[in-house]
């Protein structure tokens, strides 16, 4: 990882063998930085902006304030970092919760190590990330949880370049990587994502994945992974 800044990732699980576990797979030799712990989410937001992380890894279920109030939390503060929501617990509902507060994308504690590393970086650079084991089940409870769509939102509102982008953020790219696909500048991409999200009311990237499969542009398990 030479030449390349490290990501900085903030830790938020109250599990110590969890946190010395996440400390041999995101360190400085694989290109990460662990720059704070915390055992449960009281003292996210305070220690978010005071250590600036560009990522924040959260179990769900701590005591005090768990994973999904802490997501809410930092999702009202401008520009705070994404959220990778990281769990044991095979649990529809919590992760949809999550995805529903503003969660970037989740990954199961029994992923493979370079998994996690991957979706680390991914969120990292603005992409979303859906653990494909579970990824079709949680969506569905995150649709029966979310506000109806708005009348005439439909796929047939975006133009062609609109759905293409569309397609990769429902793949999990980032915008760099949509913009190295598409061979636009980050700068049209973003601009089309918002115009996306404008045409079809989208609050945020978890939404707009929904929608991409929903509506066919992608499928459980299909992925650039």
């Amino acid at each position: 990882m030479t030449g390349q800044p490290l990501v900085r990732v903030l830790v938020v699980d109250d599990q110590e063998l969890i946190r010395t576990g996440l400390r041999g797979i995101l360190r400085e030799k694989y290109g990460f930085t662990i720059v704070g712990e915390l055992e449960s989410g009281i003292d996210v937001v305070a220690t978010t902006e005071r250590l600036a992380p560009d990522v924040v890894v959260m179990d769900v279920r701590m005591p005090g304030v768990d994973g999904i109030t802490a997501t809410q939390a930092l999702t009202r503060i401008e520009d705070s970092p994404p959220v990778l929501v990281l769990t044991t617990f095979d649990d529809d509902e919590i992760l949809a919760g999550a995805l529903r507060a503003g969660a970037a994308g989740f990954l199961l504690k029994g992923a493979l190590a370079e998994d996690l590393q991957r979706a680390v970086r991914t969120v990292a650079s603005g992409g979303a990330w859906l653990d494909p084991a579970i990824t079709g089940r949680v969506l569905m409870t995150y649709r029966e949880g979310r506000p109806p769509m708005r009348p005439g939102t439909e796929v047939g509102l975006l133009t062609p370049r609109e759905k293409d982008v569309l397609a990769l953020i429902g793949a999990g790219l980032s915008n760099l990587e949509i913009a190295g696909k598409l061979f636009l500048g980050q700068g049209t991409v973003k601009t089309h994502i918002s115009h996306i999200f404008t045409k079809l009311g989208l609050r945020d990237r978890a939404a707009a994945v929904v929608f991409a499969f929903d509506h066919g542009l992608v499928r459980p398990g299909e992925s650039r992974r």
